[in-house]
């Protein structure tokens, strides 16, 4: 039902790519990939394929704060029953501080991560909206409009392009969390040193 559902949308056209991107990052399984999707749409279709990727932003972002809320609404009953334990409390102050970033890593690179299970946890441990939303609306503008522009330049060759890169794609995320990770911890250093 799935697949069928998937191929239905995708004949849609762009319109198929926002409802997709809504289902896919608020956590309904989707039979398509969405990357393969959108770069095939792109190479097929290289006149719609930047209103895809702007379709696809909105979608995902629009997906995403659905799950941030369910996740949010739930998780009060689990705060509450979990503030008293020092454990719960400094991973929450951790993740205040820089869980943001493991929220941008899988939003950016098009290779398999569980960012589902990061979005819900920026939910739960009460992440700010608007910094949730400037996250996933940065990394998914970056992701999606690539991605529209590799299957215009590159045509075909961009999933093969994708697969021979993919480890380079994820040293890159590697490299990124870690410097990203490292300039916030000095930032925190520097303010904490200033109060």
């Amino acid at each position: 039902m799935l697949a069928h559902l998937t191929q239905v949308l995708v004949a849609w056209g762009p319109a198929g790519i926002l409802l997709l991107a809504i289902l896919d990052s608020s956590g309904v399984p989707v039979a398509a990939v969405f990357d393969a999707l959108l770069i095939f749409v792109s190479v097929q279709r290289p006149s719609v394929a930047w209103w895809c990727a702007g379709l696809a932003v909105v979608g995902s972002t629009v997906g995403n704060i659905i799950l941030f809320q369910l996740a949010r609404r739930g998780g009060q009953q689990f705060l509450a029953k979990s503030a008293s334990q020092g454990r719960a409390m400094r991973f929450r102050s951790w993740f205040l501080r820089y869980g943001l970033l493991t929220v941008f890593i899988p939003a950016l690179i098009p290779i398999p991560m569980p960012m589902k299970l990061f979005v819900i946890t920026a939910g739960v441990l009460g992440t700010p909206l608007m910094e949730f939303l400037g996250v996933v609306l940065l990394a998914r503008i970056i992701r999606y409009f690539g991605e529209a522009w590799l299957g215009v330049t590159l045509g075909h060759q961009s999933t093969t392009f994708l697969k021979t890169h993919v480890w380079h794609l994820t040293g890159s995320a590697v490299a990124l969390f870690a410097v990203l990770y490292g300039l916030m911890v000095l930032r925190h250093r520097a303010t904490s040193r200033v109060r």
